[in-house]
C-alpha cells in the first residue's frame, strides 16, 4: 500500500510553520521558513518544498493540504481590501452609518474614540426601490428599471466588489436573487455577496456589515487561494486543499473563496484545533489552551473535547456575526516591554511589543528595550544551547543590560528586576484564561492547562499554579502546534435561519423539519470533495431566549431528546442562564435563529508513540543557575528528542527542544506521556 500524507500549514507573523504527517503510523516532520507577507504563498510553497526535502517524500505523495491563514484578517488590520458597493432597501442606506450605540473602551472611550469608515462608503451605496415583510410577503415588487439605473450609475466608480443586503431578506431572499441576476449581467466579473446567503438571519445592521466585510475581504482571498491551489495542483496534481475556518473546523477552497467572512480568526483557530488533537490522544477531554507568541498570547476553553465556540467575531473594531472559537486575547508574549512610567513608578509589561525586527535585544538583532524573552534570558530559563524561532542565538549580556534598566528604574537588582517582569506577564496571562473559565462559570480546577507557541511552555507550569489546574500539557513540537491543528481538523459548515417563535406556538415535528432542512443546505457545500459525503455528522443549534429578553443564548438540540425537544431546549437554556448569570426566570423562552452543523469524517490518523526511556541521564545536557522565588537554584537541563515515555523530571529542571524551551518549577515534576507529552503536576499531587 503506497504511503499519502497530510500536510499543515500555519502562517504567522515571522514564521510559517509546516507539518507533515503520515496518514498510516502518524508519523510527523516539521519545518519552518521566513513568512513572506506581501504574498503569503511563496512562504507556503517554500515550506512544503523544504519539509518534502527533509523527510525524502515526494510531492505526489501528498493528498491533503490544510492551512490557516491570516489573509482575510490581515486585510481587514490594515484596510486594504476591496472597493465595496452596497445595495440596500430603499430608507436603510445608511445602516451602516448609524450602526449600534456602542463605544468601546472606559466610560471616558466616547472622548477619544475615533470611529473607522465603513467598509462600504455611502457614496457607493444605492437604495433599491423593493419591500418584503418580515413574515416574507412581498409588500413592493422590486422597481427593476430603477435598479439598473443605479447599477450603472455604481459601476462606473469602479467597484471591485458588491454587496446586497435588504430587509427582511432573511425570510424571502427573490429580491437579493433578481439583484444577483441584474448586476451580474451589469457588472461582470464584480464578486457579488448576498446576505441571504453569507448570514440569513435578523438584525439588519449585523447582517449588513457581516455581508459587506465578506465582499471586502473576497477578491484577495479569493485571489489567493485560487493561486495557491493552482500552484499546489501543479506541483502535486490531485490534491484537495482546505482552508481552516474561525470556527476551527476545515472549508473546501471552493466555499473559502466565496465566503472569506468565516476565516477571519483562522489563525488562533489552528492552535485550538491542534491542542484538542494533542490532549485527547493523552486522555484529556476538558482543556485550558494557551498559546504565547512573540506580540500576543491566545486562550481559550476546551470542554468534553469541543472548543467553546461565540457567534461573534472580532477583528480590530469590525464585528461580524460569524462562528468562531471563543479566543481571547491579550498583548502579552516573549517580545512585549517592559517599562516603568515616571508618574507611578510602578513597572508594567506591554502591550506594546519588540515584535520580531529589532526584537528582544537576546535576538542580538540590535534590540535594546527589556521584553519578556530577556527577562527569561536572566533568570537562566533560557539556557545558551536554547535556540530562538530555530536557529537564532541567545545573547545573555544584551539581555542583561536592557534589564538593567528596569532595575535601576526600581532600585533592584537585575535578577529581582526580571522576576517582576516574569510575574507581572504571568498575571496578564491569568486575567485572560479568567475569562474563559470563571467568569463564564467554569472553575479551571476541572481543567488540564496545554501550553504551547514558542514561549508557551517557559510560563506554562507557573500558569498552571495560579489557575489550579493540572496537569500542564507540554505537546511536543509545541512551537508547530497550530499546523497540527491545520492538519487533522475535519470539515465544517453551518447553514443557520431566523425563526423567532414561542414555544408555545411551535409544533415540535415543524421544527425538526426545519432543521433538517437547513442541514441538507449545509451539507450542499461538500458537494464534489471526494469521500466527504460518508461519514459526515450533523449537529443542531437554537438560540434561544426569554420573552421579552433582547439577549440570547446558543442551545444545542438533540432531535432525538427523551424529555422532547422543546423540554431539552427548555431545561438546558435555564441551566446555561443560571450558569452565567447566577438566575433563571419562570417565563415562555422563545426561539430567535436555529442552526444545522455539518461535521466531515475524522481523519483516521493515530498519534505516534515514543519509545520509552525512564532513565533519563542520557538526555541530561548540563545544569543551568536559575531565580526563582527570589533564589538561585541548580536546574538540570534536558534534550527533550532524547526522553522517553516514562521519563520523570524532577524540578527545577529545564527541557529544550528546536522551537521552544520548557521550565519545570521547584516542587513539581514533569511525567513523560506515551504520545511525547510532558505532563507537569507538583510533586504531591498522586
Amino acid at each position: 500500500m503506497s504511503v499519502s500524507y497530510r500536510l499543515g500549514v500555519d502562517v504567522g507573523g515571522t514564521f510559517t510553520d509546516v507539518l507533515l504527517l503520515n496518514e498510516q503510523n502518524g508519523e510527523i516532520h516539521t519545518a519552518k521558513v521566513p513568512s513572506t507577507p506581501t504574498d503569503s504563498s511563496v512562504g507556503v510553497l517554500a515550506g512544503i518544498e523544504k519539509v518534502c526535502s527533509n523527510a525524502n517524500v515526494t510531492l505526489s505523495d501528498i493528498t491533503h493540504v490544510m492551512h490557516g491563514t491570516t489573509v482575510a484578517t490581515n486585510t481587514v488590520l490594515t484596510g486594504t481590501g476591496a472597493k465595496v458597493g452596497l445595495v440596500t432597501t430603499e430608507g436603510y442606506r445608511q445602516v451602516l452609518q448609524i450602526a449600534r450605540s456602542f463605544v468601546p473602551g472606559g466610560l471616558g472611550g466616547w472622548v477619544i474614540y475615533q470611529k473607522s469608515e465603513p467598509m462600504a462608503p455611502l457614496e457607493l451605496t444605492i437604495e433599491a426601490q423593493e419591500r418584503v415583510g418580515a413574515d416574507g410577503t412581498i409588500v413592493k415588487e422590486l422597481d427593476e428599471v430603477s435598479l439598473r439605473e443605479s447599477l450603472v450609475t455604481l459601476s462606473s466608480q469602479n467597484i471591485e466588489a458588491l454587496t446586497v443586503c435588504l430587509i427582511n431578506s432573511f425570510t424571502n431572499p427573490v429580491h437579493e436573487e433578481k439583484i444577483r441576476e441584474i448586476s451580474s449581467e451589469l457588472l461582470p466579473g464584480i464578486p457579488i455577496s448576498l446576505s441571504s446567503d453569507v448570514i440569513p438571519e435578523m438584525q439588519e445592521y449585523e447582517r449588513t456589515v457581516t455581508t459587506v466585510t465578506n465582499s471586502y475581504v473576497r477578491p484577495r482571498v479569493e485571489s489567493y487561494i485560487r493561486n495557491l491551489e493552482g500552484e499546489l495542483q501543479s506541483r502535486m496534481e490531485g490534491v484537495t486543499l482546505n482552508i481552516l475556518r474561525s470556527d476551527g473546523g476545515l472549508a473546501s477552497a471552493a466555499s473559502a473563496a466565496n465566503y472569506p467572512v468565516n476565516l477571519l480568526m483562522s489563525g488562533p483557530a489552528g492552535g485550538v484545533a491542534g491542542a484538542i488533537w494533542v490532549a485527547s490522544n493523552a486522555g484529556y477531554k476538558n482543556l485550558l489552551t494557551l498559546d504565547i507568541g512573540g506580540t500576543s498570547t491566545d486562550v481559550a476553553l476546551v470542554q468534553q473535547g469541543a472548543a467553546q465556540l461565540r457567534r461573534e467575531t472580532t477583528v480590530g473594531d469590525v464585528t461580524v456575526r460569524a462562528s468562531s472559537v471563543d479566543v481571547r486575547t491579550v498583548g502579552a508574549g516573549g517580545g512585549s516591554i517592559a517599562h516603568v512610567p515616571e508618574l507611578t513608578q510602578a513597572l508594567r509589561v506591554g502591550p506594546q511589543s519588540a515584535g520580531a525586527e529589532p526584537g528582544p535585544a537576546a535576538y542580538g538583532n540590535g534590540g535594546v528595550e527589556p521584553t519578556v524573552t530577556d527577562a527569561n534570558v536572566v533568570l537562566g530559563y533560557l539556557p545558551s544551547e536554547s535556540r530562538l524561532g530555530g536557529d537564532m542565538t541567545i545573547d545573555a549580556s544584551a539581555a542583561r543590560s536592557a534589564v538593567e534598566k528596569i532595575a535601576n528604574g526600581l532600585d533592584l537588582s537585575v535578577e529581582r528586576a526580571a522576576e517582576g517582569i516574569y510575574n507581572i506577564v504571568n498575571e496578564n496571562m491569568f486575567g485572560a484564561l479568567r475569562l474563559v473559565s470563571v467568569e463564564q462559570g467554569h472553575d479551571p480546577r476541572d481543567f488540564a492547562l496545554i501550553a504551547f507557541g514558542g514561549a508557551g511552555p517557559l510560563h506554562a507550569n507557573a500558569l498552571g499554579k495560579l489557575m489550579g489546574s493540572w496537569p500542564v500539557i507540554i505537546p511536543p513540537g509545541p512551537g508547530v502546534l497550530c499546523a497540527y491543528g491545520d492538519a487533522t481538523t475535519r470539515l465544517r459548515n453551518e447553514a443557520s435561519r431566523t425563526l423567532i417563535r414561542r414555544f408555545s406556538t411551535l409544533v415540535e415535528e415543524d421544527l425538526i423539519r426545519e432543521f433538517w432542512k437547513l442541514a441538507e443546505n449545509a451539507e450542499k457545500s461538500f458537494a464534489g470533495e471526494e469521500t466527504l459525503t460518508t461519514g459526515l455528522e450533523t449537529a443542531f443549534q437554537a438560540d434561544v431566549r426569554y420573552h421579552g429578553q433582547g439577549l440570547s443564548l446558543t442551545v444545542e438540540v438533540d432531535l432525538k431528546d427523551k424529555r422532547g425537544v422543546f423540554e431539552g431546549i427548555a431545561v438546558d437554556f435555564d441551566m446555561m442562564h443560571e450558569k452565567l448569570f447566577t438566575f433563571a426566570l419562570p417565563a415562555e423562552k422563545e426561539l430567535v435563529n436555529i442552526r444545522a452543523v455539518i461535521l466531515g469524517e475524522e481523519a483516521n490518523i493515530q498519534a505516534q508513540s515514543v519509545k520509552p526511556g525512564s532513565d533519563i541521564s542520557a538526555a541530561k545536557s548540563g545544569s543551568q543557575s536559575i531565580f526563582v522565588d527570589g533564589s538561585k537554584l541548580q536546574a538540570e537541563v534536558y534534550r527533550r528528542d532524547s526522553l522517553g515515555s516514562g521519563s520523570l523530571i524532577i524540578g527545577p529542571a529545564i527541557v529544550t527542544e528546536m522551537d521552544s524551551t520548557t521550565l519545570i518549577l521547584p516542587h513539581h515534576q514533569g511525567l513523560v506521556d506515551d504520545f511525547g507529552n510532558i505532563l507537569i503536576t507538583p510533586e504531591t499531587q498522586d
